[in-house]
């Protein structure tokens, strides 16, 4: 027995004893007082809480319902050479155990049967994999994850009756990490279909899968927390979980306690490549929206809005005058896009999306992910003080938002900027039609910040700048910290200077 759980038994004992001696539980404390009590004084009247009876869910009936819906997925398929050695070379890698290595390492489970050895550069080895999937129309519709079908050239999907069919790939969006499969099959068992916005933390959740080729294997665990951006190029908004998922639960679907699925297991983090209790799968809804795009067009294509963002700390959040450092901050306004036409600035702060909080910047690309091209929504935008309303036509996702990166808060001090008006030819390298100061020396807060000796200042809190008068007179009227928006080379950020 564990040591600590030994402790904290007897200590525990030792308080219920206490409190038992105390009248505080149940009828044993009250007939104590009343035994002491008899001769001198009515025994007083104890009320006694009402015990909080919780009910679990019933697994086993959504288990025997749904189940029959759930598919082994078998691939086949050529990898890339190039591939092959990588992998070799993360094999090889001392520092292959690394949890930012692992963190995004998938369910794919390894094929067997390979040849020892590297295969000669001019062949393409044969790779297996196994995942799951699951059944989302009689006619043999089902979902899995992109990855689990990445470069197949044979797709075998196994039915819990242990009937095997030939799959057809639709398609697959590898920014989602959704794809549809196509069986030549009538009357299939299908999963019912939830609303992952209805998802609490700390409800129930059931997977059910093949984690290690062991077919419809259930496992259950709460929802640990919602809305995940997670730092890749994912556009998703993740749900995280703590169910027990493994090489081979990829794909397969997430339960809620009513039995409808409300995501597909996809990504875990680990340190070995198993479960340790940090799971995230893709919110159904948005995969609905892919594998209709996908049925309908044959293609999968993402709404843009054409911003670059960063997040808000809480020195920014006190430079824009912000109650909480919540948002996301725009760096950057791409030329011509759907943000420009819209009306954004550099330096607004983006706060909702058609009535839905961004709290951390990624769930802005998250959001525009549910959307279409052509779709219109309203964006909350804090500028200058101010809160604002914006509507935007979303274009066509021809690059996704770069999330900028965010330097450290800077320590108290003095800004320690000494500036310079751009030289035309300089103004002519930057881009810029006008405005900006050159930063000639830096020292202080500002080099703290992470500003250099070359970077050009365009604005602070917001206000463009194209003298020193102007940085000195918004550096003057600035509180405890200001917000200033850097060029360096082709990129955009603002950096966040703590004054003191």
């Amino acid at each position: 027995m564990d040591p600590r759980f030994s402790q904290f038994s007897v200590k525990n004992s030792r308080l219920v004893l206490a409190l038992l001696a105390a009248g505080a539980i149940g009828g044993a404390g009250v007939g104590l007082a009343r035994t002491e009590a008899a001769h001198a004084a009515p025994a007083p009247t104890v009320t006694t809480a009402t015990p909080v009876s919780v009910a679990l869910p019933d697994f086993s009936s959504i288990t025997r319902q749904y189940g029959p819906a759930v598919v082994n997925i078998s691939v086949t398929g050529s990898a890339d050479p190039a591939d092959a050695d990588e992998r070799a070379a993360q094999r090889d890698d001392p520092f292959g155990n690394d949890p930012f290595f692992e963190f995004f390492r998938r369910f794919q489970q390894p094929g067997q049967g390979q040849r020892p050895g590297r295969a000669p550069r001019e062949e393409a080895p044969l790779v297996r994999g196994q995942g799951s999937g699951f059944i989302v129309s009689a006619d043999g519709t089902i979902l899995t994850n992109a990855h689990v079908v990445k470069g197949a050239k044979e797709v075998t999907v196994k039915l819990t009756d242990r009937r095997e069919y030939q799959a057809k790939v639709l398609g697959a969006d590898p920014r989602t990490d959704v794809a549809v499969l196509k069986i030549d099959a009538k009357n299939l068992p299908v999963v019912k279909i939830g609303t992952p916005a209805d998802l609490q933390a700390g409800e129930w959740v059931l997977a059910i899968g093949s984690p290690f080729g062991f077919e419809n294997t259930v496992t259950a665990g709460v929802v640990s927390a919602k809305g995940r951006s997670l730092p890749s190029d994912s556009a998703v908004s993740f749900i995280q979980t703590d169910v027990a998922v493994n090489p081979g639960n990829s794909g397969g679907p997430l339960f809620n306690t009513r039995g409808e699925v409300v995501g597909i297991n996809s990504q875990i983090y680990s340190r070995t490549g198993g479960y340790q209790g940090v799971s995230f799968a893709i919110p159904i809804d948005l995969a609905g929206r892919i594998q209709q795009q996908i049925v309908q067009h044959g293609k999968v294509e993402h709404a843009r809005l054409g911003v670059a963002i960063q997040e808000v700390n809480q020195t920014l959040a006190d430079s824009f005058k912000l109650d909480k450092p919540e948002g996301a901050l725009v760096a950057s306004v791409e030329k011509g896009g759907p943000a420009e036409k819209a009306g954004l600035q550099p330096g607004d702060v983006i706060r909702a999306i058609d009535g839905k909080t961004i709290v951390a910047s990624g769930d802005l690309p998250a959001a525009i992910g549910l959307s279409a091209p052509g779709d219109t929504v309203k964006l909350d935008v804090w500028r200058k003080g101010s809160a604002q309303e914006i509507r935007a036509r979303l274009g066509g996702a021809k690059d996704q938002a770069v999330a900028a990166t965010t330097p450290d808060a800077a320590a108290q001090g003095r800004l320690g900027l000494a500036l310079r008006a751009l030289q035309p030819q300089e103004r002519q390298a930057a881009g810029l039609a006008d405005g900006g100061l050159v930063v000639e020396q830096v020292g202080g807060a500002a080099a703290r910040a992470g500003v250099e000796a070359g970077d050009v200042l365009l604005a602070i809190n917001g206000t463009p700048v194209s003298s020193t008068e102007q940085a000195r007179a918004a550096v003057a009227k600035a509180d405890k910290s200001v917000a200033l928006l850097i060029q360096r080379g082709e990129e955009k950020i603002f950096v966040p200077v703590r004054l003191g």
